[in-house]
């Protein structure tokens, strides 16, 4: 394990364990105390940290610039929301064993057949997995297949993300429409609302966050990632010398689409809600801010960024909540034009490690090899 890796793990592991300490172990009146909307708050920035590093392995390494993750994660959020839904059984509103209250509000008759099955935590979990990677499959494969990229890549994701938007704001997509999935009651057996269930979710965020990481300097570091890299710079050298930049860019792509998924069923039992407002293109367009000001290409500037931007967000908010849009847009129009590294430039200006330039004499096999 690298340095920056020990670092990595041992920040997010430790600050985890220690606000679980300092909420569980203190008294309310000490000074020591964390209360619990705090542990909640830091859960749901390592949920964003997982989007940010799902953003940063395809953007950093692969050089696609995607503007719809926020779709993949919404996806995972719906798939643990439709679970936490069945959890609630007859203590809804409408004391309905089996359908859920908003249902019955809208008059369904019969429980939709793609929420079958969701009432088991396992079928759950890999839904929210399952689903982002069908879509990342089908929609990678036609636009990689085609050699669409750049801006117009771009675009295209954000059509997508913004179509999914309109869909599920309507009633009639069974998703709960423009209120989304609320009002769960427990998860596992285990009641959301106790300090306890709070604490366990912010250290599985934590655990997986780590774990997520670790793959994704791994995969980088490996002979795919260094193929990665030069299909990011020199993508037509790379298929001259007999490589598929296409297969390459769609496993990334697919993976990254996995690990968003799994932040977002991460996210939904922490902040209590999902709706269709996760899938608005702005939200994409934040994850790829995060990574920016993070430093793009190293991954853990992914994680900083992702949660320094968050929390200015709560902080700015909270003062000047009709200016936040402005300074965040100024935000990235800075690191941009200063810090092109990010802030981990400023401590390692060399934070992200060479690209392997393929000249004329090595050629790009060198390179990659």
């Amino acid at each position: 394990m690298s340095r920056a890796s020990v670092i990595v793990v041992t920040l997010v592991l430790g600050g985890a364990l220690l606000l679980t300490a300092a909420n569980l172990l203190t008294a309310e009146t000490s000074a020591l105390h964390v209360p619990t909307y705090a542990v909640s708050l830091v859960g749901k920035y390592l949920c964003y940290a997982i989007l940010a590093l799902a953003v940063d392995l395809v953007w950093g390494f692969a050089g696609i610039l995607s503007l719809g993750h926020g779709a993949f994660f919404a996806l995972g959020g719906y798939a643990m929301g439709m679970y936490l839904m069945r959890q609630i059984g007859s203590r809804g509103q409408y004391g309905n064993p089996v359908l859920p209250d908003f249902m019955v509000f809208l008059n369904f008759k019969e429980l939709p057949w793609y929420w079958q099955g969701f009432n088991w935590f396992p079928y759950a979990l890999l839904m929210a997995m399952l689903v982002p990677a069908v879509l990342a499959y089908l929609f990678g494969w036609l636009t990689f297949r085609s050699r669409v990229s750049g801006v117009y890549l771009s675009i295209i994701t954000q059509a997508l993300t913004y179509a999914l938007l309109l869909a599920f704001f309507r009633n009639d997509m069974g998703f709960g429409g423009n209120n989304g999935l609320t009002d769960f009651k427990e998860l596992l057996g285990f009641p959301l609302q106790l300090d306890s269930t709070r604490c366990a979710l912010l250290v599985v965020s934590a655990v997986l966050l780590c774990g997520l990481y670790l793959f994704a300097r791994e995969l980088t570091g490996s002979r795919y990632g260094k193929v990665l890299v030069a299909v990011r710079d020199t993508e037509s050298r790379t298929r001259f010398l007999g490589y598929r930049p296409e297969h390459y860019k769609l496993v990334v792509w697919v993976i990254s689409a996995v690990m968003a998924g799994i932040g977002g069923a991460l996210y939904v039992p922490q902040v209590g809600i999902i709706n269709p407002g996760e899938f608005a293109p702005a939200n994409s367009i934040e994850a790829v801010i995060w990574v920016a000001v993070g430093g793009r290409g190293t991954l853990y500037g992914a994680i900083l960024g992702a949660v320094l931007v968050n929390l200015a967000k709560t902080l700015f908010t909270g003062w000047l909540p009709e200016l936040w849009l402005f300074a965040l847009g100024a935000l990235f129009i800075l690191v941009t034009l200063l810090l092109p590294k990010g802030l981990v430039g400023l401590v390692r200006p060399r934070a992200t490690p060479p690209v392997p330039v393929a000249s004329e004499e090595t050629g790009l096999q060198e390179a990659v090899e």
